[in-house]
């Protein structure tokens, strides 16, 4: 299949252009439900090129079929609470305000980029809610949920193409009214 000037491709077919625990997540849900996996496709791009903006120019893509998943963390009575917030590239997570509330914390922050790496065994810049540990809890924006998702691979030198339909079968995604607001 073609997508701007990509060639996009069954992800079960090439597992190698995806980082460890997105392709173990793949294969528990091919097991599950090979009909959703079979509509989940990639393509190798040039890992310079993984920033959204830079891709979508270079790739001929619309900003809006790409998703990102940015990584959130906040403390509630000593306890950390940890998220990772899915929304369209036309839009930015409401981390202040709704991520906030929805954590049910004081104060949400982004989380600082070498801790991202090293939690999700995933390279910045390729964070994907598919494979993410547990411990995050998946929030998507209800605009995430329908049309084309073009998410990170877990690598810088692939993307991931997929109905935003089935992101909300990831395991415990959550599907939110406003978690982002309008860039």
């Amino acid at each position: 299949m073609r997508l701007g000037t990509l060639t996009w491709e069954p992800v079960l077919d090439h597992l190698d252009l995806v980082a460890a625990p997105v392709r173990s997540a793949l294969e528990t849900w091919a097991q599950e439900e090979s009909n959703a996996v079979e509509q989940v496709l990639v393509t190798e791009i040039d890992p310079e090129l993984a920033d959204t903006t830079a891709m979508t120019e270079a790739y001929q893509l619309e900003l809006a079929d790409s998703v990102n998943c940015v990584l959130v963390a906040g403390r509630r009575s000593g306890e950390e609470r940890l998220a990772a917030a899915v929304v369209r590239a036309t839009t930015r997570a409401d981390v202040n305000s709704r991520i906030k509330r929805t954590l049910d914390v004081r104060k949400a922050s982004f989380l600082p980029m070498d801790r991202a790496v090293e939690e999700t065994a995933m390279a910045y810049g390729g964070i994907t809610p598919i494979g993410l540990p547990p411990a995050f809890r998946l929030l998507l924006d209800e605009r995430t949920s329908t049309g084309p998702a073009i998410i990170g691979s877990g690598i810088r030198g692939s993307k991931i193409l997929l109905p935003g339909e089935l992101l909300t079968t990831l395991p415990g995604a959550e599907v939110i009214a406003d978690l982002a607001i309008d860039s």
